[in-house]
């Protein structure tokens, strides 16, 4: 069976996407919703620059993109970028198994646990997004990502305008929100043997939790560079990103004690902090798994850059090359009672005999962090011929990753409580429990062949070559105890893996100048995770033993991936109807060698961390479809729908320990099996409104699917007027407009978290109405 992929164009982009979809000069009309990309064999859809600011400016582009057929998308605050509460689920796959780049950089496979990567929001800013395009059912194979099973998201950031000019934007809203955007565009100037343009941009970003008394957000600054001459262009950009999000915790259900509708923090009132806990620093024995800390953030401060050449040799090859540089730091903080999640049976291990409470600055509360550090660097090189009826790609990626992981615990003074704003003070510290070093090396190459049979008929075919060779060291291990359950350490070794041979093939039929057939076979890998923080990774089990036997007989995960579609475009006179633009497609996805990390606190996350077994467990089969229109009722009314269905169901049983978790023939939970989008947009003149529907049907909480929520729809609106230009002020472009979440102000489960096998799971509630107002405009 098949997927759906399907979306929606405006007429004028259809004959606009003649030049390559994923070349970042396919720009995107401001009144369209989605853009198909007509020369892809794959199922492959497009959002422009307009349409992302108008879910609300400075959104998240992945929180954009959730009006798109096949996208599942969650997260915790209006604008998508609170990290620890993000799902995307696209045909079944999560955001952990899909490819993520930026102008062709890689993003890392978007783990909360930093190791190899960042998040789009934070390598570009949302105002600085040209489009974001959509492949659901298999990324290119030049798709630098080593984790995509599924499709990938590429993120593409805006060149500099041709004419000097300022750019602004303030946002104000509900609970205290505030967004400052600034561009400053030099123009086109001549000079170095051509043009050469830039820009130069910030944005400070601020707004209350909707659960608690902290303020989330942080600021960040663009600049890029471009210079084109008459045989090549030059582009370098450059990001900055830094941020200090305080984050709720999830609901644990089935688990023993109270179960609140969300789970709150104490912050900043320590005095009822220390009120909450007892003498021991226990908290109410009647809440013993949804206790309340005082907070848990996440500090997270990035430096991202790129520069890239690309040189045309006559009209027929093209050598583009590209080389990036990552460094990540940042903490993870918890600061809880002492006395909860096993952590006395820790603490007596380093301070045997001692009073912790005492230890720990006599407040009942200690502050423990992930401290993070990610170094990359690598390099992209794609060569492109254009001989007769061939188009010939070959390209290369290497990157080289040093990641640090340390988990450390801090005292919480009495008279000094901690921030979490701010770093731990090196001065509090009380121990290390772990301190890993993870390096690892990738290189992947493709080659492939687009043969135009036809002047109706193309045929694609090509493959990659994945390797990995990653090492991993562990210079302070725990003490024996020091991890739950029989854990003896963390793993230390080498650990490579080769997939030489990964193939695509391809085709597309004009079966007339506004119908096309288009069909995609893929084989992918998801190469291990290389580190201690990530959830899947070889080097996070509890033993030695169990990283050598993971060498030998663990598998990274693989998949087939099959769609298969029809894209349709017509002018129509019936009336009211002029214009319906469509794709309709359907997928089926063999995925394999599936990994499970089976721990002994799957669900209710563990403070202390832990021991666990990585294992394959079987294989997961998933049949779909997407199928979306746009309805134009003439200029000024359309009608876009998504509907899609997704069945990923897992086909074998799997053990844990000595028992057989029976999986086989149960659905993947957290996966809708159906979506629906739905989107109205009105506009006359200054005016414009538009109205996004987004329904998720129920979905199952645990493997065995004895748990499980209902559907949940969602209304957004936006209305936004172009004022008339001010004589006299220089001021052009001037805009407003407000924006609503949650029109309802529905109540009730938004977000699922999902680790175990049975009766017990996670989750976050659903974020209430907010409201926001933009003023925008130029110079």
């Amino acid at each position: 069976m098949l997927m759906i992929g399907a979306a929606v164009v405006a007429v004028p982009a259809w004959a606009q996407q003649q030049s390559e979809p994923s070349s970042p000069e396919a720009a995107t009309n401001g009144d369209q919703i989605v853009v198909t990309a007509t020369r892809t064999t794959r199922s492959s859809v497009e959002l422009g620059a307009a349409e992302i600011q108008k879910v609300l400016p400075g959104a998240n582009p992945v929180k954009a993109i959730q009006t798109l057929p096949g996208v599942q998308f969650e997260t915790a605050d209006p604008w998508g970028n609170n990290e620890q509460n993000i799902a995307l689920f696209v045909h079944g796959f999560n955001q952990n198994q899909l490819g993520f780049t930026l102008d062709g950089v890689p993003l890392g496979d978007q783990s909360y646990g930093n190791y190899n990567g960042l998040s789009p929001q934070r390598a570009v800013i949302s105002e600085n997004v040209s489009r974001v395009r959509l492949t659901a059912g298999a990324a290119d194979l030049g798709t630098a990502s080593a984790s995509n099973l599924g499709g990938g998201i590429e993120t593409y950031s805006s060149d500099p305008t041709a004419t000097m000019g300022v750019r602004f934007a303030q946002t104000l809203g509900s609970y205290d929100a505030s967004r400052t955007f600034l561009r400053i565009d030099s123009g086109e100037v001549d000079g170095l043997g051509g043009t050469n343009s830039g820009y130069l941009s910030v944005v400070r970003q601020k707004a209350r939790a909707w659960e608690f008394n902290a303020r989330q957000g942080g600021w960040q600054g663009n600049a890029k560079f471009v210079h084109k001459g008459e045989n090549g262009t030059l582009t370098g950009y450059f990001n900055i990103s830094d941020k200090a999000e305080p984050n709720q915790d999830s609901v644990a259900h089935n688990a023993g004690g109270l179960e609140p509708y969300y789970r709150s923090l104490l912050y900043p009132n320590w005095q009822a902090a220390l009120a909450y806990v007892d003498a021991n620093g226990a908290p109410p024995s009647n809440n013993p798994n949804n206790y309340m800390n005082y907070f848990g953030d996440a500090q997270r401060t990035d430096y991202l850059g790129y520069i890239k050449y690309e040189h045309r040799f006559g009209d027929a090859v093209t050598w583009t090359n590209q080389v990036y540089y990552h460094h990540d730091e940042g903490q993870g903080q918890i600061t809880g009672p002492i006395a909860a999640a096993g952590l006395p049976g820790l603490f007596r291990i380093y301070y045997p005999g001692q009073n912790l409470k005492a230890v720990f600055g006599g407040s009942g509360y200690a502050l423990r962090t992930t401290e993070y550090g990610i170094d990359r660097k690598g390099a992209i090189s794609t060569l492109a011929i254009h001989a007769g009826d061939h188009e010939i790609e070959l390209g290369g990626w290497y990157e080289h990753n040093r990641n640090t992981i340390f988990r450390r615990w801090y005292a919480a003074p009495i008279d000094n409580p901690p921030s979490p704003y701010e770093w731990a003070d090196p001065s509090l510290r009380r121990l290390t429990q772990y301190a890993a070093i993870t390096k690892y090396d990738l290189i992947q190459t493709h080659i492939q062949d687009r043969w135009h049979v036809t002047p109706t008929v193309t045929v694609e075919a090509g493959f990659k070559s994945s390797l990995q060779f990653a090492d991993g060291r562990v210079p302070t291990q725990p003490l024996p105890g020091a991890l739950p359950g029989t854990s003896t350490g963390y793993p230390e070794g080498r650990l490579n893996t080769k997939k030489w041979f990964l193939p695509a093939i391809g085709a597309i039929w004009d079966i007339t100048t506004n119908d096309q057939l288009f069909g995609h076979i893929q084989k992918n890998v998801r190469q291990f995770q290389a580190s201690v923080a990530a959830g899947l990774s070889p080097f996070a089990v509890g033993s030695q033993q169990a990283f050598d036997q993971i060498k030998a007989n663990t598998s990274p995960e693989t998949s087939w991936t099959y769609e298969a579609g029809l894209r349709s475009h017509h002018a129509l006179d019936l009336g009211p109807l002029t214009a319906i633009e469509a794709q309709v497609s359907a997928y089926h996805v063999d995925f394999d060698n599936r990994l499970l990390q089976i721990s002994a606190t799957p669900v209710i996350a563990s403070v202390i961390g832990g021991v666990s077994i990585l294992q394959n467990v079987g294989r997961v089969r998933t049949n779909g479809v997407d199928a979306a229109a746009t309805l134009r009722f003439g200029p000024h009314l359309s009608v876009y729908n998504a509907l899609s269905y997704n069945s990923s169901k897992y086909r074998d049983n799997y053990v844990s320990g000595t028992t057989t978790i029976a999986t086989a023939g149960k659905y993947v939970p957290n996966t809708a099996r159906w979506l629906n989008k739905t989107v109205v947009s009105i506009n006359d003149g200054p005016f414009e409104i538009q109205a996004i529907g987004d329904y998720v049907g129920p979905r199952f909480a645990t493997y065995t699917n004895d748990q499980g929520i209902g559907g949940r729809y969602l209304l957004n609106l936006q209305a936004g007027y172009s004022l008339p230009q001010i004589d006299g002020f220089g001021v052009k472009d001037l805009k407003l407009s407000v924006n609503v979440t949650n029109v309802t102000n529905r109540k009730g489960i938004y977000e699922l978290v999902v680790g175990a096998a049975s009766k017990t799971w996670n989750s976050y509630a659903q974020p209430p109405r907010m409201g926001f107002i933009t003023l925008s405009g130029a110079f």
